[in-house]
Formats: structure tokens, C-alpha cells, sequence
């Protein structure tokens, strides 16, 4: 058991702070200037989020996966559909996201429906990855499953790596593609000292979106 004292443990946030009158009518605008700042200020993986699902049965899950495309339909990301999130967004397609960019002292939390993105989008996005990126998505097949050592992964890599040489296209699995989350709330939060912390949530109303600030 460990000897340090977590409840000592604190940090009081003095970046910056969040006005209504810094707010961009947009949330999504919002969200990628916060998204561009934190890329430039070269905060690692700034574009990793939380994805937050729930079975049928509404047992939660949340894992890591990385953002791959942000614009008006919503905010997307790519998986294997046989995964463990993927069996999720089957049975209950809805889901949370949350960026922390801890460096910025800021947090953004976005909820929404989810849909799959079409084949010919999911097949771009696969080609345009790297080759070894390409391989390993049909060597995980199928993805959250047991395994019995990491040498028969590896040997799962290497029979594919010779079966489809460099000179040959590693066609997309048809167990892999993309999900896009349509939001419909998304939260800001800037971490403020002594927790007295700026957090605004813009939630879509016909013709637009309302906002509002939330105690911290």
C-alpha cells in the first residue's frame, strides 16, 4: 500500500480564466480553437479523448482512442465494430466524450447520438493510415478478445505481413470503420483557483444553441 497521502495532493489553477463574452457562438468553433492551441503549445496527443459508452444494460465503459475529424456532422473516430466499444455503440449508440488538457488547465465534454460514417469515408481514412497501422487493425481482429501471449499476436502480424507484401494494398476490413458523435451538448471548463472553476454547456435548440454557465 502506498505511503503517499492523496489527499494532500492539490493544485489550485491560476492559467486563465473563461468569460461569456470570450465564448464563440459556435461550440464547435469553440472547441477547435481550444483544440488548435493546444496542438501548437505541442500538448501530447491533444487530440486523444475519453470515449464513455454504456451496454444495453447500462454498464459503463471508458477507454483512450484518438479524434480524426471535427467539423458540422460531429466529431469522429475509428475502431474495430467487433470491439468491446464498438458491441456498445450496437446495442446503445449514444456516447460521451472528454478532451483534458491538463497543461491548459481546461476539459471539454461532449454527448451525443452516434451513427457510422460511411464505408467510402472509413476506406479513405484506413488507406491514408500508415502500412503497419493497417496490418495491426486485421491482426487485433477480433478486438477485447482473449489471447493467449503476445508471440501469437506477433505471429498474427507476421503471416499477414506475408500474405500481403509491400507491393500489394492492405484491403479495410469490413469489421473496421468509423463513428461519428452528432452533439448535441457540449461543456467548457477552465480550471479556476481555490475549484471556484469557469464552466459554460451550450445545448442545441432549434436554429442554434443555448448557453448557459454552470456552478463549478
Amino acid at each position: 500500500m502506498s505511503d503517499t497521502d492523496l489527499t494532500a495532493l492539490r493544485l489550485s489553477y491560476t492559467r486563465a480564466e473563461l468569460r461569456r463574452t470570450d465564448l464563440n457562438a459556435d461550440p464547435l468553433a469553440q472547441f477547435q480553437g481550444w483544440l488548435d492551441e493546444a496542438i501548437a503549445d505541442g500538448l501530447r496527443e491533444s487530440y486523444a479523448l475519453s470515449l464513455a459508452t454504456a451496454d444495453s444494460a447500462g454498464r459503463p465503459s471508458v477507454r483512450t482512442v484518438l479524434l480524426r475529424g471535427a467539423d458540422a456532422r460531429g466529431l469522429t473516430f475509428y475502431t474495430n465494430y467487433d470491439s468491446h466499444k464498438g458491441r456498445d455503440l450496437a446495442g446503445n449508440p449514444q456516447a460521451e466524450l472528454l478532451f483534458h488538457w491538463a497543461d491548459h488547465e481546461r476539459q471539454v465534454r461532449a454527448f451525443g447520438p452516434v451513427e457510422r460514417v460511411s464505408d467510402e469515408e472509413s476506406t479513405a481514412y484506413f488507406h491514408a493510415r500508415p502500412r503497419e497501422s493497417q496490418l495491426a487493425a486485421h491482426a487485433s481482429d477480433p478486438q477485447s478478445a482473449p489471447i493467449a501471449d503476445r508471440a501469437e499476436l506477433e505471429q498474427k502480424l507476421a503471416d499477414l505481413e506475408a500474405h500481403f507484401p509491400e507491393h500489394l494494398p492492405v484491403p479495410k476490413p469490413d469489421f473496421w470503420g468509423g463513428f461519428r458523435v452528432r452533439v448535441q451538448e457540449w461543456e467548457f471548463w477552465q480550471g479556476r483557483p481555490n475549484r471556484m472553476h469557469d464552466r459554460f454547456r451550450y445545448a442545441r435548440q432549434e436554429g442554434g444553441w443555448s448557453i448557459e454557465r454552470l456552478m463549478p
